[in-house]
């Protein structure tokens, strides 16, 4: 294992009626409060009352931002931290799912600048050498973003998704209360449960030998989506469906299964492009992209990393040849995507056909090779496009 450094200082306030202690932790950061969220589900639901009130009784000062996107804009995040030097904001609050935390974070940094916010996403690569604090309360198991550094904004002028990852964007403290996602829809479920298996995979997939641990704690995670996503999409309200999905999503990307390894990613970087050119929900282009992209990086001298997945996670007979259980692991996989979880198995059904598929082949790979799991040049990444038609 190599040497690396953990540490994540997110104080997580888990589980239920959690959100009585909004008020206080809110309160070390200041009295005023910029919040959130996106297309107003939080007031249908109640929760936006909840959250007043407890702000109400801390003494808080309370401005709000509403309508951020899926995919979520720049122009969100310029609104935001506009607000924010405006009313000289002390804490920001993000209420919703990965794109409303994602925005608030790029706003709590842009904030503290004079340049614009998405000089922090593009080639200028601006430092981020402060942000305003920032709690979260989740709504979406996906994105694990109420635990981690990272935040992917959405440029349509540019038709660019672009993803910063920076421990200043680190929330400080995060309020998951797995009952606020029992009016998550079956396909936004099905969708998160995707995210969440992606973010194991991208880490899972790799050819080092000395992580039988942390390879361990992995399949025991994507185990525990493939029992319970089904489970909450059949009756939402089962708590602890919700609560292994919820835990389990922040756990998958907060670092703790790296263990060291830097390999970079391949599914996310193209399925980026597909919801920058025509704004797609993320998971449903993970879930058509990651089967293809397996069955094309799959050979011999990765054969054994197909057999471990597929015999640990699906429970594949290991008595057969190996590439015959990695092909089956393969099979296993689209067959929970596309027939458990009942998500569009092609892009041609989205109405997406190859017509931009070279723009975004070479924006996934930055013009060079995609240094993954399996390196993939600007040609591979257009093919596997292409098996997702």
């Amino acid at each position: 294992m190599n040497n690396f450094v953990y540490n994540i200082p997110t104080k997580v306030y888990f589980g239920e009626n959690q959100l009585s202690h909004l008020g206080e932790e809110l309160s070390k950061f200041g009295t005023r409060v910029l919040m959130t969220y996106g297309g107003g589900s939080i007031k249908k639901n109640g929760l936006y009352d909840r959250i007043m009130e407890e702000m109400k009784k801390a003494g808080l000062e309370v401005f709000e931002l509403s309508g951020i996107e899926p995919n979520p804009r720049i122009d969100s995040v310029r609104k935001g931290a506009q607000i924010c030097k405006e009313h000289n904001i002390d804490v920001l609050l993000a209420v919703g799912g990965g794109s409303t935390i994602d925005a608030t974070k790029i706003m709590a940094a842009a904030a503290c600048v004079e340049h614009d916010a998405w000089d922090f996403m593009n080639e200028k690569k601006a430092p981020i050498n402060k942000a305003l604090p920032i709690v979260t309360i989740l709504t979406l198991s996906a994105t694990g973003s109420e635990m981690d550094t990272a935040a992917v904004i959405s440029n349509p002028e540019t038709d660019d998704k672009i993803g910063r990852l920076d421990p200043n964007l680190l929330p400080k403290v995060s309020f998951l209360d797995p009952s606020l996602t029992y009016s998550v829809s079956q396909y936004q479920t099905a969708c998160g449960s995707v995210d969440i298996m992606s973010h194991i995979m991208e880490v899972y997939f790799n050819m080092n030998k000395d992580l039988f641990m942390l390879d361990a704690f992995m399949e025991g995670m994507l185990k525990t989506v493939v029992k319970f996503a089904p489970v909450a999409m059949e009756t939402p309200d089962n708590y602890e469906a919700r609560a292994n999905l919820m835990w389990t999503s922040s756990w998958a990307i907060n670092g703790f299964i790296n263990g060291g390894r830097a390999k970079a990613w391949s599914c996310h970087p193209m399925e980026h492009q597909l919801s920058a050119y025509y704004d797609i929900t993320h998971g449903l282009g993970l879930a058509i992209l990651t089967p293809r992209w397996m069955e094309y990086c799959l050979d011999e001298t990765n054969v054994s990393k197909y057999v471990q997945f597929a015999v640990n996670v699906f429970g594949v007979d290991a008595n057969q040849d190996d590439m015959a259980i990695a092909k089956e692991g393969i099979q296993r996989l689209y067959d929970f995507f596309f027939k458990t979880l009942g998500l569009k198995s092609t892009l041609s059904e989205l109405g997406i056909g190859r017509e931009h598929f070279e723009d975004m082949a070479e924006k996934a790979c930055g013009g060079a090779v995609l240094k993954g799991f399996k390196p993939l040049t600007k040609e591979d990444i257009v093919k596997i496009y292409e098996m997702c038609l």
